[in-house]
């Protein structure tokens, strides 16, 4: 649920803390905890936001910006957070504070890009913005970093442009609970749609990178994307998935049918994997309570389970694909596609795997991935990337027997779209 790093050349404006008072009344997120600061309140408020994945840089302090961001149309470094008086935000009034949150505004009047997910949290609570400034002007150290100016091509970076890009896409209203929602699934709502920021990167974009949808009451709000040529799942029902799945999922990174991958991992590290079981639970009732997205139709009759365990056990007359799962995969996956339990990822029926965009099963399978540690998981699973033991072909061989075999249905894979991830790669 990370802000997408692809943003556009385009715009910022949205309501103030007077016109969410609305809000407050009906949503905020679970209670502080008896004894806790309101800077406490904030400091946690600030990892379900995961703010400290954008507003800090490697080798920088905390929340000191500066981290860079290829939007496509230039780069863009995040901002100095902390309450420094002349690099950060300590001159801000809470005013300032909450309309450069809900607004995209800095104090100062420029606009800032939506990188920042302004459009989301234009639906955090007085009570919670308070919270959260109260913790940025006192639980964070003053760094007196001034991160490098954002260098975006004209005319993207004529920023009072923003202006009309919110005019026509940015939803600036607070949150709005959905008729007949419990509170378990009002709050988890309110986490997802506000400062969880979910639908940054799980709701479908338009032409000018707008999103299609901008709350639980729109049919492709969270029903899956692209990001930065990724694909993206929709959130929207999870039928694969029960209550304690969703949870271990944003808890620990992974569950008994899937690991994360991709920019989740940082979010599972930094933010969901650090919020309260309650609010976990929250969230994992109303993603299950939202409709379905429409299934996608089948790109190819698959194999079939049966006969994909057959053929791979008895290990004659493979095509290149199947051997080259039995060589590199089979002694994790097994033959069944299966896995192990919250070990090795369930290949079968995958979403990665069957999305439409072959790139983000392509990326894992020549680079790797390793999941978070945490809490509930400290151990840290490695999955060795194959991009120096295959070749785009034998790659795509292998990723289009994955598509097609078992139960899954997705179009094969070709040499040029596995040479264009490996491209990408070696320039990292």
């Amino acid at each position: 649920m990370k802000t997408p790093t692809h943003i556009l050349g385009a715009a910022v404006i949205g309501l103030g803390i007077a016109g969410h008072a609305a809000a407050a009344t009906m949503a905020t997120a679970a209670p502080a905890a008896p004894g806790q600061t309101l800077a406490q309140r904030g400091a946690y408020l600030a990892r379900v936001g995961d703010c400290i994945a954008c507003h800090s840089a490697p080798g920088k302090p905390a929340f000191a910006g500066g981290l860079a961001i290829d939007s496509g149309l230039g780069v863009l470094y995040s901002t100095n957070i902390t309450p420094d008086k002349e690099h950060g935000i300590g001159k801000y009034t809470e005013q300032q504070f909450a309309d450069a949150v809900r607004k995209g505004v800095r104090s100062d009047g420029t606009h800032l890009y939506p990188a920042m997910p302004y459009t989301s949290y234009a639906k955090v609570s007085d009570e919670d913005i308070k919270a959260l400034y109260a913790y940025f002007q006192t639980g964070v150290k003053a760094s007196a970093y001034a991160p490098p100016e954002s260098k975006m091509g004209f005319p993207f970076n004529q920023r009072w442009g923003m202006v009309f890009w919110n005019f026509f896409f940015a939803d600036d209203k607070p949150f709005k609970p959905q008729p007949g929602w419990s509170p378990q699934v009002r709050n988890g709502a309110y986490l997802v749609e506000g400062l969880g920021h979910c639908s940054t990167c799980h709701t479908p974009r338009g032409f000018a990178i707008n999103e299609k949808a901008s709350n639980s009451g729109e049919a492709k709000f969270l029903a899956g994307g692209e990001l930065n040529g990724w694909p993206v799942p929709s959130l929207r029902g999870l039928p694969r998935w029960d209550l304690a799945a969703i949870v271990d999922y944003l808890q620990t990174g992974r569950n008994k049918n899937s690991a994360v991958a991709g920019e989740m991992t940082a979010v599972v590290q930094h933010s969901t994997s650090q919020m309260t079981a309650a609010d976990l639970n929250d969230i994992a009732a109303y993603l299950k309570a939202l409709p379905p997205a429409p299934a996608r139709e089948a790109a190819v009759k698959p194999q079939g389970r049966e006969a994909t365990v057959k053929k791979l056990s008895a290990a004659v007359d493979l095509t290149l694909g199947e051997r080259l799962y039995l060589d590199n995969c089979s002694a994790c996956h097994f033959v069944t596609g299966k896995g192990a339990t919250r070990v090795f990822p369930e290949l079968d029926g995958a979403t990665v795997i069957n999305a439409e965009n072959p790139t983000a099963l392509l990326h894992v399978m020549l680079a790797g991935a390793r999941t978070p540690s945490t809490d509930k998981a400290p151990s840290v699973l490695v999955m060795p990337g194959f991009g120096k033991r295959l070749s785009d072909g034998e790659a795509a061989a292998l990723a289009t027997f994955l598509r097609q075999g078992w139960g899954n249905t997705a179009a094969a894979v070709s040499e040029k779209d596995v040479a264009k991830v490996r491209t990408k790669l070696e320039k990292k």
